[in-house]
C-alpha cells in the first residue's frame, strides 16, 4: 500500500514539515513537500496542466493508497499552501480514498479550524477523511523532532489510516 504525506507548509524549516518528513521515513509515505514551491498559483486556466509539477502532483496522489495532510494553522484554516495544492486536484485523485488529517498549531489557538477547513476540502473531492485526526502544539517537539509522545499519537493516526487503506484496496478490487 502506498501512502503520501503532504506538508502543508511553506516554510522550510517549520514543525508542520518535521511532522511531515518523520512519517515519510518512519513509515515509507512518498513526500510532498510545499516548501520546494514548485507548484504556482493556481488560476483554473486549462494551460497549468501541462506543467510538470502539476502533472507530477497529480500523478503522485492519483497512485496513492492512503494520503496524510500535514498543515499549520494559519487564521483559523489551512496554509494557503496546502489550498493551493489541494485546488489543482479532485475528485479524480480523491474519491473514497482515505485521507488523514494532522494540524500543526503555534500554541494558544489550537489547529481544530485547520484540521476542520481540510475536512472540508476533502468532502469537497470526495474523500474518506478518516476520524482520527491530530493537532501537534510546540510541546510536541524538541530539539527539531517529535517528541515521544507526539510520535505515538502520530503512529495512532497511521495506524488508523492504514486500516482505511486496506479497506480502499478492498472497494478498488470490487469495482474492476
Amino acid at each position: 500500500m502506498k501512502m503520501v504525506v503532504v506538508n502543508g507548509s511553506p516554510r522550510k524549516s517549520g514543525r508542520t514539515g518535521i511532522v511531515a518528513r518523520y512519517i515519510a521515513s518512519q513509515y515509507g509515505a512518498k513526500l510532498i513537500d510545499l516548501s520546494e514551491g514548485v507548484l504556482p498559483l493556481y488560476n483554473g486556466e486549462a494551460g497549468q496542466d501541462l506543467l510538470q509539477s502539476v502533472k507530477q502532483l497529480r500523478e503522485t496522489i492519483q497512485k496513492a493508497d492512503g494520503v496524510i495532510l500535514c498543515s499549520p494553522e494559519y487564521h483559523n484554516a489551512m496554509s494557503g499552501a496546502l489550498k493551493n495544492a489541494l485546488d489543482f486536484l479532485g475528485s479524480d485523485e480523491f474519491e473514497h480514498k482515505p485521507v488523514a488529517l494532522i494540524a500543526v498549531g503555534g500554541g494558544g489557538k489550537g489547529g481544530m479550524n485547520a484540521l476542520n477547513n481540510m475536512r472540508i476540502v476533502m468532502r469537497g473531492v470526495y474523500a474518506n477523511a478518516i476520524p482520527r485526526q491530530l493537532v501537534l502544539d510546540p510541546s510536541c517537539f524538541s530539539g527539531g523532532a517529535l517528541t515521544e509522545t507526539a510520535a505515538q499519537q502520530v503512529e495512532g493516526v497511521i495506524s488508523e489510516l492504514k486500516r482505511y487503506m486496506k479497506a480502499f484496496e478492498l472497494l478498488k478490487v470490487q469495482d474492476e
